[in-house]
């Protein structure tokens, strides 16, 4: 964190026979490069010119494009050609404390050409050398997330926002702009905050009287019900709400909530507010534009160069999972961190992207389709509840029967918490209905399967789980001779529900969904859409991923293209808000020709 303080400018006054020094001719640089910063700042902001996306190479290194952006001080941060770096090799490494990590770019400089000073020895310099440029660069460092600076928001009076209810357990907040247009639409929004670990659910049922404003039928109030919610720790639910504004101005008005038209349930205690809850308002013949230029205009200048600046830009968050003597990427998120400056540049390129989408006023849509319309965090899945893989452990000279081996340990990917883990024995085998080789899986004892000889090593399998390192390891003793030198097995591992998932199962029951076929046949390189059915559920977003790898790609609606190689694949899909609902689909994949009639 830097000062962003950049005045007073000051230039050079010249005259006739002024005597120039370093020192002037390093004023006349400052002069002009805190001109344009401070441009930049105050008409640009603070975010990313263009490119500067991060992309996920391998287990151990990240690609950053090229791109420019412009940080808090107003400086104009080039990262000049693509670059490909391993974690390990970046400033910061070293520091980090967690596994939760972001990774940032904030301007640099170096000295460069050097070259033969004449007045060196005269100045003091122990070196007769100086460097004759400076460079402007970029730096990429990684730095906890936790530690991020977090940039203060200037103070303004765009939004009104008073508390409702607060206690030990949970804390109500209700905000709408302070300022309204009259006869517009503004959205008032109902934040609900567990601040303690309480396993004790909030449900709310108030009734807040409008005075100045409509609801979507016409009527001054407005009904907010919350049901059963247990949201994570200082993780906010949040309630949002359109209402009209009446067609002339208002000095003074106030959307009201009278203690008796407001009950508060914690777990099963009933819970009533104190007084009669007040929040202002203005109603104005001013336009929505209009208002909204003034709040950022009023700003005074003294309180932006007080303002304390970040000088890094915040280019991703990326978590990452250790062992012992090394790490592996789990994942990569752009969207939490990437901040966009509008350039005026892009106008007709943005001008010309906006006519591929539905020009109607977003908020008139979701006024006429009823409230509340955007219900939030009620259940966050932060973590993967499943993850599979192949587990290869080496014979060596132990292929008699009675010999134990051991695996390595093993990260299976869902974080710390009680994991299950099942392994099975996996191999290739003709399959006469798919008239082609098919892979399967056994779990459990081999031999059970009667018939002839299967190609595995046969042994009896024990696993041990790590549960606070978020690995496991397994254990095989062989129960016959075998010639193979490898064990290969399938690892499926599971996340246990904790006690606020219990609570979000029980909001499941008679929940499902299922594939609208849940087995395709392809070509190579064909693309289907795995679409669903829900039961009892209102549709929601969806995750899809591939069990295995190799297995194609699937995209993040549920398009997925298969390989080049035949086989059957398999394609886990499920709610994102609730993980525990969850379906499987599968893509038998042939050559061209090969297709059943």
């Amino acid at each position: 964190m830097e000062n962003a303080q950049l005045l007073p400018f000051e230039r050079n006054r010249y005259y006739s026979g002024k005597l120039l020094t370093s020192a002037d001719f390093l004023a006349e640089q400052t002069y002009f490069n805190n001109k344009r910063r401070f441009t930049n700042s105050l008409l640009f902001g603070t975010g990313i010119v263009c490119g500067l996306n991060v992309y996920n190479l391998d287990d151990l290194s990240v690609m950053v494009e090229s791109g420019v952006a412009i940080d808090g001080l107003g400086r104009e941060v080039v990262l000049e050609n693509s670059a490909v770096k391993k974690l390990s090799a970046l400033e910061g490494f070293e520091t980090l404390e967690t596994d939760q990590i972001s990774l940032c770019l904030r301007y640099g400089e170096e000295e460069t050409q050097t070259v033969y000073s004449i007045g060196a020895s005269a100045s003091g310099n122990e070196s007769d050398y100086e460097p004759n440029r400076i460079r402007e660069n970029s730096v990429l460092f990684l730095t906890d997330k936790n530690k991020l600076n977090k940039t203060q928001i200037l103070e303004s009076e765009f939004l009104n926002t008073a508390c409702l209810y607060s206690d030990d357990d949970y804390t109500v907040v209700i905000s709408m702009p302070a300022t309204v247009s009259c006869g517009s639409l503004s959205r008032l929004t109902v934040r609900i905050t567990k601040t303690s670990d309480t396993a004790k659910a909030f449900s709310m049922n108030c009734v807040l009287q409008t005075p100045a404003f409509t609801n979507s039928y016409g009527e001054h109030e407005l009904v907010v019900k919350a049901d059963e919610l247990l949201p994570a720790q200082n993780q906010p639910v949040t309630l949002s709400y359109w209402l009209k504004a009446q067609d002339f101005e208002a000095s003074d008005t106030m959307i009201i909530v009278k203690s008796n038209f407001a009950k508060i349930y914690i777990g099963s205690v009933t819970m009533r507010l104190a007084d009669n809850f007040i929040l202002k308002a203005v109603l104005s013949g001013a336009s929505t534009q209009e208002i909204i230029e003034r709040e950022i205009a009023k700003v005074s200048l003294e309180a932006r160069s007080i303002q304390s600046a970040d000088d890094y830009i915040w280019l991703a968050d990326i978590n990452i999972q250790r062992t012992k003597s090394a790490y592996i990427i789990d994942n990569i998120d752009e969207y939490a961190a990437k901040r966009y400056i509008c350039s005026a540049a892009a106008e007709n390129l943005r001008r010309e992207y906006s006519g591929w989408f539905d020009r109607k006023e977003e908020n008139t849509a979701r006024f006429q389709a009823g409230e509340p319309y955007k219900y939030a965090g009620t259940f966050a899945a932060p973590e993967p509840i499943y993850a599979t893989g192949i587990c290869e452990i080496a014979l060596g000279e132990n292929r008699r029967k009675g010999a134990t081996v051991y695996s390595d340990e093993i990260m299976h990917g869902l974080g710390k918490g009680n994991v299950h883990v099942s392994v099975g024995f996996e191999y290739l085998a003709e399959d006469k209905k798919l008239q082609n080789t098919a892979k399967n899986t056994i779990y459990g004892d081999p031999a059970l399967f009667n018939g002839k000889e299967l190609p595995i090593a046969y042994a009896n399998t024990a696993v041990k789980v790590m549960n606070d390192r978020g690995s496991f390891a397994v254990a095989a003793k062989l129960t016959k001779d075998t010639n193979y030198v490898v064990i290969v097995m399938r690892w499926v591992a599971v996340k246990l529900p904790s006690g606020e998932e219990q609570t979000m199962m029980k909001h499941m029951t008679d929940k499902s969904i299922s594939p609208v076929q849940s087995t395709v046949v392809l070509g190579t390189r064909e693309s289907h859409f795995f679409n669903v059915h829900f039961k009892n559920m209102e549709p929601v977003t969806l995750n899809y991923m591939l069990t295995e790898s190799d297995s194609g790609t699937i995209t993040a609606d549920g398009v997925y293209t298969a390989p080049n190689k035949e086989g059957v694949y398999e394609i886990f899909i499920s709610c994102t808000d609730m993980p525990m609902i969850k379906t499987y689909a599968y893509a038998v994949v042939k050559k061209k020709g090969l297709e059943p009639d």
